[in-house]
């Protein structure tokens, strides 16, 4: 960091090579990295150093459509995470952004300090050097699924918290809700404006009295129902804690299975709440980083347990 509090770039051993024409990935990296073998490039998939769209790829004929990115890591990773409730999704020298499950916390409690994602990320950088720290840049609640960002010093994890209004450029999730919202216009889109509070017993309300606590706003969007689901994408202008659970159960259709605020048990046996996509700007390249993570098959399974009898 210099003095004046920002970062000085510095030059990364990854390639970003845009796709101008559909092709198979083995025969794009035949043909644009002319400087290599072809043992080498064969090397760089089995050790997970090529990713399209910042999804790692090791299949030869993975397929190529024009707009695709492809990034080649031409530093080797030492480790390698194997871990059943995380998945890395993208790591450099700065960042690592990761696939949480449902179930695992983010980070300790005072009951549960060893099983959470900062845990098994922390075990994962120190196995690469004792002396790797990680830190945590944003949170998802233990039962929420999706995308997460960690830092890999305190520096990244400070400036990301300080400008995260700026550096973010968006944050979607995906839920199913218990009912079906009814729109005036029709289009199934919706936004929700509140002011959340938290009580002693730590639980959030949501008040339509600005006096009464912070400003929260969640757009939603209906992307399918049942008879008695809905399965929704939500945007978010801010980012309150349980924001989107409270705000949509405030308006009568809950999270499903959603038991703290307002849902019922539902037959996928979680709450079904999936960050879904993050993009934001590289605090040190400058580069714009989009990652999307898939909708569960749970969220639509449940959908179709939903149908009406023909």
């Amino acid at each position: 960091m210099n003095k004046n509090g920002r970062f000085q770039p510095q030059k990364q051993k990854i390639s970003t090579i845009p796709v101008t024409e559909d092709s198979t990935l083995l025969s794009f990296l035949i043909n644009t990295l002319k400087d290599q073998s072809r043992t080498k490039i064969k090397s760089l998939l089995a050790h997970q150093q090529v990713l399209v769209n910042r999804r790692i790829v090791r299949q030869f004929d993975h397929p190529l459509k024009t707009g695709d990115r492809v990034n080649i890591l031409w530093t080797k990773g030492k480790q390698s995470l194997n871990h059943p409730k995380l998945k890395i999704l993208f790591e450099d020298k700065y960042l690592i952004v990761v696939e949480k499950s449902a179930g695992l916390l983010s980070i300790g409690t005072a009951k549960e300090r060893s099983k959470t994602a900062y845990s098994i990320l922390s075990d994962y950088v120190k196995k690469q050097h004792p002396g790797n720290k990680i830190f945590v840049v944003h949170r998802l609640d233990r039962d929420t699924s999706g995308l997460m960002l960690f830092a890999k010093n305190q520096d990244i994890q400070s400036l990301m918290q300080t400008n995260w209004r700026f550096a973010v450029n968006q944050r979607k999730y995906t839920g199913v809700l218990e009912g079906v919202p009814q729109t005036g216009d029709g289009s199934g889109q919706g936004t929700v404006t509140s002011y959340l509070w938290e009580s002693k017993a730590l639980i959030v309300y949501a008040s339509p009295n600005p006096e009464d606590g912070i400003k929260a706003v969640t757009h939603y969007k209906i992307l399918k129902s049942s008879e008695h689901y809905s399965l929704a994408e939500f945007k978010l202008d801010t980012g309150r804690k349980n924001q989107i659970r409270v705000q949509m159960n405030s308006i009568g259709y809950p999270i499903a299975g959603d038991l703290k605020y307002g849902g019922h048990v539902s037959p996928i046996k979680r709450m079904a709440l999936h960050a879904s996509v993050l993009a934001f700007t590289h605090p040190v390249s400058g580069e714009q980083m989009l990652f999307e993570s898939e909708t569960p098959k749970e969220f639509l399974r449940l959908l179709e347990l939903d149908k009406k009898p023909q």
